[in-house]
């Protein structure tokens, strides 16, 4: 028999040769973080997913609140406003991701929402600021459906970028956001804003990349400003002297929006700066130490 003809028997009778497995890449595992951890109530958090480079969708929810999620370094993120009224105790979450491969994958848990003291604040005002006369009371609460609609509206781009900044130089840290108002002896709404006090005058400037969306002079807040940063995430300015921008201008971090004034319902000059996430009123002092730098 031929040489070739015995070796192709011999590797007959020893059947197939063993074939090296090939590893099936497996997707990373998908991970959910929030920060911080336990918010108190009014806090603006910072929900994290990794685990889900090259999703088709990531969406999910927080104490039944809709989360808007944007790419975030390697991974993704959603900003979560904890209303300052929101009852202390467990809030549940859940984080949905579509990948690439059309795989769906999910996680859930709950994180404790802390409560938190607010100050009380008594205020003497003019009685005619305080008990509205039919045609003030309609059109202050024009104003706030006005307010509200523009909360309602969900920008779909992320508009804002890195740290946000303070919207006045000043030192102090500003106060009153949460405080339960007695005006003239009778309890009113929570402040849903931070004030500085300040000279008449004084720049106010944007804390970050966004649209003015509104710009108008109401009964409480007087001459305001204000921005859309995108994803339902809002900035107003209120009580300002001045305007310098208009409805429709995109605003860079740092503009100058206007001037400290006291116009509207206000005891003197003063910045009143307000931040909602859709209809969350949360604290300004957590948006600037947002721990975003993307």
């Amino acid at each position: 028999m031929a040489p070739r003809a015995v070796l192709s028997l011999i590797l007959l009778l020893l059947g197939p040769w063993p074939v090296a497995a090939v590893p099936v890449a497996r997707p990373a595992s998908l991970a959910v973080s929030v920060t911080p951890p336990s918010p108190r109530q009014g806090d603006l958090a910072l929900v994290l997913v990794s685990g889900a480079q090259g999703a088709r969708e990531v969406e999910g929810s927080l104490g039944g609140q809709p989360l808007a999620f944007f790419p975030y370094g390697e991974g993704w993120a959603a900003l979560a406003g904890i209303d300052l009224e929101t009852r202390a105790g467990k809030q549940p979450w859940r984080v949905g991701v579509i990948g690439g491969d059309g795989v769906a994958r999910k996680r859930t848990g709950s994180l404790t929402v802390r409560a938190r003291a607010f100050p009380v604040q008594r205020l003497t005002l003019p009685t005619p600021m305080v008990e509205l006369d039919p045609e003030t009371e309609r059109r202050a609460e024009a104003e706030a459906v006005r307010l509200r609609a523009l909360y309602d509206t969900l920008t779909p781009e992320r508009l804002w970028q890195g740290r946000f900044t303070m919207p006045i130089a000043v030192e102090s840290a500003g106060s009153g956001f949460g405080s339960r108002r007695i005006i003239n002896g009778q309890p009113r709404r929570p402040h849903s804003g931070t004030d500085w006090a300040a000279e008449r005058g004084t720049p106010v400037v944007a804390s970050n990349r966004g649209r003015v969306v509104l710009v108008g002079d109401f009964f409480f807040g007087g001459r305001l400003v204000m921005l859309d940063h995108g994803l339902g995430l809002y900035t107003l300015y209120m009580h300002l002297d001045r305007v310098d921008v208009t409805e429709g201008n995109l605003i860079g971090r740092g503009e100058t929006l206007g001037a400290v004034g006291s116009t509207g319902r206000a005891t003197g000059p003063h910045l009143h700066f307000q931040v909602q996430l859709k209809r969350a009123r949360v604290d300004p002092a957590t948006l600037l130490e947002l721990p975003a730098t993307d």
